[in-house]
């Protein structure tokens, strides 16, 4: 089997069009992101059916200017891997089909990743050396879990949202605060003005087990307002942010000793909020653990993930199949 090394990644799973060519899973070539925030933030959230539309209308160019920035010919690509779940359904089978009729005309492998699995790979691709196991703490929009990475390919996912994920919270409360969306990154910036003690809000679950719950701080912070009406919102940003951080950290920390990883690794878009990022840095100097924090722009979803996840998987299982389907469903 071929090296399989020069990877063109593509991400649609949900409202990002990315595509991105990436060397032995290591060498960022190219990284494409098109962003539909402005489509969707008249609607306060993603709608479905503007996504889908949006990647139609965008994939093809977002692809033809990652191969050109990478500098090579449609011929260098070795393989070409694409999110097919979880995620929209609509969105993802843009990529997906994309992905398969470019792997036909050029006569190469498709590959389909798992959308949790790439936002693995995101530290990999700034710290190859990262040493396993690690403790990864994903946290988005739509997921928040903890996962046990023993080796490539090999997870154990120990605790997972019961029910909204952290990212889910913080739109719903910069929304409820009539702050716009997406909610994340005003919340983070607006909560550098306030004080995170300033209300006491509560921490669910944070020493009972390692799965996570968000939605009673959320009605917490609702409820708070609706009291006090004249209450600084700055304050309440950054009371509500020490919560989810304090909570995601503290169970990090608990699993990595108990599970014996060597570090605390951090992944997808709530990865890029400023306290959280303090706050794992801080513990793992405490625990003396390695850790690590992928830059911004790898936080948040990118096809340069999805290569290098597309890589591995071609190493350990091959080409997928050219009927595989969009699984919106699809667990880690």
């Amino acid at each position: 089997m071929t090296d399989f090394n020069q990877i063109l990644g593509i991400e649609t799973s949900c409202d990002e069009t990315a595509a991105a060519v990436v060397v032995a899973a290591q060498t960022v070539r190219s990284s494409v992101v098109s962003s539909q925030i402005e489509l969707h933030a008249r609607y306060g959230g993603v709608v479905p059916e503007i996504a889908s539309r949006a990647h139609v209308e965008l994939l093809t160019p977002v692809v033809a200017q990652a191969i050109v920035e990478a500098g090579i010919e449609n011929a260098d690509v070795d393989a070409v891997a694409a999110t097919y779940g979880p995620g929209l359904v609509g969105s993802l089978l843009v990529g997906v089909s994309a992905a398969k009729a470019l792997a036909l005309v050029w006569d190469v492998p498709f590959v389909g990743v798992n959308h949790l699995e790439a936002h693995l790979y995101a530290s990999f691709l700034e710290e190859p050396t990262l040493e396993l196991p690690l403790m990864v703490l994903l946290v988005s929009g739509g997921h928040t879990m903890l996962v046990n990475m023993k080796g490539h390919g090999d997870y154990e996912i120990i605790g997972s949202t019961l029910d909204d994920a952290a990212g889910e919270a913080y739109d719903k409360v910069a929304r409820y605060l009539g702050l716009g969306y997406p909610g994340g990154p005003i919340l983070d910036e607006l909560s550098l003005q306030g004080d995170p003690t300033a209300i006491a809000f509560p921490r669910a679950m944070k020493n009972d087990g390692y799965d996570f719950s968000f939605s009673g701080l959320k009605t917490s912070v609702v409820n708070h307002v609706r009291k006090n009406p004249d209450v600084e919102a700055a304050d309440v940003a950054a009371s509500f942010q020490e919560a989810v951080a304090d909570v995601l950290v503290t169970k990090a920390r608990r699993a990595a000793r108990e599970y014996g990883s060597k570090g605390i690794c951090i992944g997808g878009g709530v990865a890029a909020n400023s306290r959280l990022r303090e706050a794992v840095l801080d513990a793992c100097v405490a625990d003396d653990l390695q850790a690590f924090l992928p830059s911004r722009s790898m936080c948040t979803d990118n096809a340069a993930m999805v290569a290098a996840a597309g890589w591995h998987r071609l190493h350990s299982d091959g080409p997928s199949r050219i009927d595989l389907g969009a699984n919106p469903s699809l667990s880690l």
